[in-house]
């Protein structure tokens, strides 16, 4: 990486982490409102939803071991991975104290919780810094799409703590997204093309970190309304994504058939799998 780019990465870090201490900083402890905790509004789809979040969440020792040794020789990368990897533990914390405090889980049912998503070990999906940094604008993009769903129903439901906790880990989420936009931004002024091929390859291969790990981790989006659906997707996270990127969706379309020409004609430009279940690049 260029000694220019090595800088303003520390200066989007720098400018990342004032904001997180000055403006978004929370407290599991003072700032979710754990005596308006009404465990009669804490229904069984929550808890299924919530699981789900939380396992993902249990991953992330392997998100930063692999995603700290990719970009371990870029301070700026390096130390946001950290202050990442830390937010997002505490997303995982408080998805379990509401599971347990609301009487959702048991410690017991934890317990063989973490033997099953620890039998597994996360890889990285992408073999790139500027590839993962392509995946980390989807995926926080996805997730924070998720929370805000949630967020809503808790609200209808007139679960106080709930809403509380998908504003804080929601917050959270934009900004990780924001940041990851920020450095495609830096790849974009040095590397246009390269950094659309790459972009493309991460859409056309995109899945959430669970699946292929959690057991049935699709089937249990479904059923616990936890996920966001292709439609969702593309609106609320590739094209405002593209927006903010300034990349036309032409210049995408165009890289995603450059991508399909080397593909293997048994398989689908989106994602290796049946089309008909991917996301279209259709306005």
């Amino acid at each position: 990486m260029p000694a220019i780019t090595r800088d303003n990465v520390y200066r989007l870090y720098l400018d990342f982490l004032e904001t997180a201490e000055n403006k978004r900083g929370w407290s599991i402890f003072n700032d979710i409102p754990w005596n308006e905790l009404d465990a009669a509004r804490a229904t069984q789809t929550t808890g299924q939803a919530l699981e789900l979040f939380c396992s993902e969440e249990m991953y992330v020792p392997d998100y930063s071991s692999n995603g700290l040794q990719l970009v371990r020789s870029m301070f700026g990368m390096a130390w946001f991975q950290t202050r990442w990897a830390f937010e997002e533990s505490r997303h995982g914390l408080v998805f379990r104290e509401y599971l347990t405090r609301s009487g959702l889980r048991s410690e017991a049912e934890f317990a063989a919780l973490e033997s099953c998503v620890f039998a597994n070990l996360w890889t990285l999906p992408f073999a790139t810094a500027r590839q993962m940094a392509c995946y980390g604008a989807l995926q926080e993009g996805a997730t924070y799409a998720a929370y805000k769903a949630q967020r809503e129903k808790a609200r209808e439901a007139g679960d106080k703590v709930l809403e509380a906790i998908f504003f804080y880990v929601g917050r959270d989420e934009a900004a990780h997204g924001g940041f990851y936009r920020a450095l495609i931004q830096l790849e974009l002024a040095q590397d246009r093309e390269g950094t659309i091929a790459d972009l493309a390859y991460v859409f056309s291969k995109f899945k959430m970190p669970g699946d292929g790990l959690i057991p049935n981790y699709k089937e249990r989006l479904v059923s616990s309304g936890a996920g966001v659906t292709p439609r969702v997707f593309l609106e609320h996270v590739v094209w405002p994504v593209l927006t903010t990127l300034k990349i036309g969706r032409e210049e995408l379309k165009l890289a995603l058939k450059k991508l399909a020409a080397s593909t293997p004609s048994n398989l689908s430009p989106i994602c290796g799998r049946s089309a008909a279940r991917q996301p279209r690049l259709t306005s």
